[in-house]
């Protein structure tokens, strides 16, 4: 695995909704590294991950209420623990689980596996809102996915939650996770 700076030179064989992603970067010029891998489901691979990119890698969870009414995606540093009843209280909205795949796709364009602030792109109905626990704000970088989780990008964590965030029609709330057993 190696940085890269920008988007990838060759674009053969890469979905789409990839390529969207360097698209909206490129067009607000935000500068991004990159590094291409094995499917990031295992720790290894995103130990690995972490140690190229120097990055705060996150978790980006897709929930729902109850009632399934209101979608959110949470992001909060891959070492916290997500504890709903932390979010539930904060937001105001009770029982908060994950939703679906289906929802996932249909808001977001992603698979489970593959959640990212950048998936937010596809969220034009606005369904989606963005929720980020308050100590990812204080990285210098975060790290997500181009909408597939066989890449990941380093983004300036202001970039993120300023041009790129507004771009997409998306404000962020913050909220506080304790993230301890």
């Amino acid at each position: 695995m190696e940085l890269q700076r920008g988007r990838p030179q060759n674009t053969e064989g890469r979905l789409e909704k990839e390529i969207r992603c360097y698209d909206l970067l490129d067009s607000l010029g935000i500068e991004y590294g990159r590094v291409d891998h094995y499917p990031a489901d295992h720790a290894d691979v995103c130990d690995a991950i972490n140690e190229v990119l120097e990055a705060e890698i996150c978790k980006n969870l897709f929930l729902t209420n109850k009632q399934q009414t209101a979608f959110y995606m949470l992001m909060i540093p891959l070492h916290k623990k997500f504890k709903t009843k932390e979010i539930s209280s904060q937001i105001g909205s009770a029982r908060l689980s994950f939703a679906s795949a289906e929802k996932m796709l249909e808001f977001l364009d992603i698979t489970p596996g593959s959640v990212s602030v950048l998936g937010l792109m596809n969220d034009k109905g606005g369904n989606v809102q963005l929720l980020v626990d308050e100590d990812l704000l204080k990285s210098e970088y975060v790290g997500c996915h181009p909408c597939i989780n066989t890449s990941s990008l380093k983004l300036r964590t202001a970039d993120v939650f300023g041009p790129l965030t507004r771009a997409m029609n998306h404000s962020y709330r913050t909220v506080t996770l304790v993230g301890e057993d």
